[in-house]
Parts: C-alpha cells; structure tokens; sequence
C-alpha cells in the first residue's frame, strides 16, 4: 500500500497542491489512515477502494477526516485514469456520492470533478467580527460587489472578498487561534479573494483546521464559491458558464482551478485541472 504522490491544478510542471491517494483493495481501518495522512504531511489524502462498479472514497487531513476533498479527488481521479483507463468514476464519500473523470492530453493527465450540492447565505455577523479580527482586516477593505458568505459544496468555507490585491498577498493569521474559531464554526477552509474579473478571481485559503496553514488550491471551496456565485447571479451565471481561479501565487504553487455551472441554485458544480506527479 505505496501513497501516491500527485499535485493537483499545477500549471505545466510547477505548482498545484499536492495529495497523497492511496487505491487499495479495501480501505485501512480510520486509525491507520489517519496515520498515513500524518506521515505524508499533505493538506488531503484520498483513500479509496473499489465497490461494485464504484469506489469507496474517504480523505484525510494530517490532523483527522475531512468529509470532501477538492484537489485530493482531482489526484484520485488521475490515479484511477492512469490505472483503470480514462473515464467517468462514481465515488461514494463519507457523506454524499459524487463522480470524477480522467482523460489524458499530450502526455498529461486532466481530472474534472462533480460536487456534491452547494448553498450559500451572508456570514452572520459574529463570525464575520472574529476573521477580521484574526486576519487584521476591516470592513472598509472589503469588496461590497461580494459580501462575506458563509458557503457549502460538501464541505463548509468562509468567503471574504478584498478589494485590493495587495492586501490579499499580504494575508496572515494567528494559527492557533484561527484553528480553534474554525472548528468552532464547522470551517474546513476561509477564502480570500480578489475579482480580478467578472470571471476571473485570484484566491488564498487559509486551512488551519487541517493543521496546515493554507492551501495551494482548493477543489472543494471552488465548488462552494460558484455555489455561491449562482445564488448572487453572478455576472449572468444564472444562465450557466464557467470561470477561473488563480490560486497559490503567493507561496510560490501557481495553481489553476476552471469551473463550470449549470446555473440552477443548489446544483453540483464541475471544478476541473490538470495534474502532474511528483
């Protein structure tokens, strides 16, 4: 039972964030995965298993289970591409039942995964006075075109949209005090955010309830972004279309994240990238 190590939404041969997968005939028992998640110090691991004609799937950060995993199901999508042959994979998660597909281009695998279903409503006041508080922000540095949201797409995240793109390059946080108000409030990542355009957004997600300061790219908080982007009817996303997230600039994993929409409210989302092993 060898990890796999895989970046997922990496541009060419740099940066995407990497995830560990492990394909197993049966999934390890929770202790040793979380052991194995530890070992390997990645944000995510996948770990998965055939049933039937569909994989048991479960993820874990170093510090305990996550219920959904973004970047890790986009290196799991690629592992199994890479194994089983390009195609649609059905995954059943801890909480839900997703899909992801593999197809290979010019010697580098692709992966696009299907969330589970997203909602989004304001960020209640208290919880939005506790972030900008841990990251030293005020109000008057916010976006007013994307207030704070409190957003879901198999997994719960904070959004804050900044108004200068500097600010956000600038992002820090007291670790363990954002841990604590992140398990507090059931956050798996907070989002910051810059509109770099109506479909085009440059992004940081500060994961300290993984036990790991930020992510390079965040499949799962993407997917609850254009939840919440549908919602608000985003630049006509009600109509459906597709936008582009920057991510990891600022540590030096550039990280491309496309996703696309139906535009229904509520609806799964399709976030995809490309990969490259590491």
């Amino acid at each position: 039972m060898i990890p796999i190590r895989i970046s997922s939404f990496s541009q060419g041969d740099a940066g995407g964030n990497p995830a560990g997968v492990v394909i197993a005939d049966h999934l390890p028992d929770a202790a040793k995965m979380q052991r194995i998640a530890a070992d390997l110090g990645y944000s995510e691991t996948a770990f998965a298993a055939p049933e039937g004609k569909s994989w048991r799937v479960r993820f874990y950060a170093p510090v305990g289970e996550v219920p959904f995993c973004g970047h890790a199901t986009i290196a799991l999508g690629a592992a199994l591409g890479a194994q089983e042959g390009p195609g649609r994979f059905e995954l059943h998660l801890r909480d839900t039942q997703i899909s992801v597909e593999a197809h290979e281009t010019q010697g580098r695998w692709h992966a696009a995964l299907q969330s589970p279903s997203t909602w989004s409503k304001p960020l209640e006041d208290d919880l939005r006075y506790a972030l900008l508080d841990a990251f030293s922000l005020s109000d008057d540095e916010l976006d007013p075109a994307l207030p704070p949201t409190l957003a879901f797409g198999g997994a719960l995240h904070a959004i804050l949209t900044l108004q200068d793109r500097e600010r956000l390059r600038k992002m820090a946080y007291p670790f363990d005090a954002m841990r604590d108000l992140m398990a507090l409030h059931g956050l798996v990542t907070v989002s910051l955010l810059y509109v770099a355009g109506a479909r085009s957004f440059v992004s940081r997600n500060a994961f300290a309830s993984g036990g790991v300061v930020e992510d390079p790219a965040t499949g799962a908080a993407a997917a609850a972004l254009a939840g919440a982007l549908v919602d608000r009817d985003w630049d006509g996303l009600r109509a459906g279309g597709s936008f582009h997230i920057m991510q990891g600039e600022d540590m030096g994993m550039p990280s491309a994240l496309d996703v696309e929409v139906t535009g229904l409210p509520g609806a799964s989302v399709r976030v995809s990238g490309a990969v490259r092993w590491i």
